[in-house]
């Protein structure tokens, strides 16, 4: 299904067709859900939260003002309701500020990454994001694969530019151990 640009639903929306919102969460869904499931851990807390997300979105809509697009608007308000639902469960979720000192070897890792064919990659990319923190993946997950920015991050999750950054630093250096020990003995044969 061809999605028209958000501004047009939400013109409509302004106009008194309140159905044009089912575009934008059916645009939307996917990656809100993706997002959602990364930091709350599993698909239940996930479908709810991205539900919450939305209703709250619709509930606020008077107030988005495009200054930002959409789609970022949508993300920050799935990421803080994740993030106020893990807070009121009081889960223990590591720190993403924890200081992770493995030695990595990124360039080796980026180089037999390169050479994986790329069904092989994403299956190693999804099984390394699943064990690496929520945060460090909704990170990753919104600048490498949803190709945010760093300033539409920041949007999304109320952090500044530079800790953007370096939790986006951090995160892919546990990605990459991560992918380290997922490729087992393969990462050195490739080499």
């Amino acid at each position: 299904m061809k999605f028209r640009n958000d501004t047009y639903y939400l013109a409509k929306i302004k106009e008194g067709d309140p159905g044009a919102y089912a575009f934008l969460v059916n645009k939307h869904k996917k990656m809100a859900f993706n997002i959602a499931l990364q930091l709350m851990g599993n698909r239940e807390d996930a479908e709810e939260v991205a539900q919450d997300a939305f209703l709250k979105a619709y509930q606020a809509l008077d107030k988005y003002k495009g200054d930002s697009k959409f789609s970022t608007w949508i993300y920050r308000i799935i990421y803080n309701t994740a993030i106020s639902r893990l807070r009121k469960k009081k889960l223990d979720v590591s720190s993403i500020d924890e200081d992770f000192s493995v030695s990595v070897n990124v360039k080796s890792t980026q180089s037999a990454l390169k050479d994986l064919q790329a069904v092989e990659r994403k299956k190693y990319l999804r099984e390394a994001l699943k064990r690496i923190n929520g945060d460090d993946c909704s990170l990753i997950t919104l600048f490498y694969l949803e190709e945010n920015s760093v300033e539409e991050i920041c949007s999304i999750t109320g952090l500044n530019a530079s800790n953007v950054k370096v939790k986006l630093h951090r995160a892919r250096k546990k990605l990459y151990a991560e992918l380290e020990k997922v490729l087992q003995g393969e990462l050195k044969t490739i080499l």
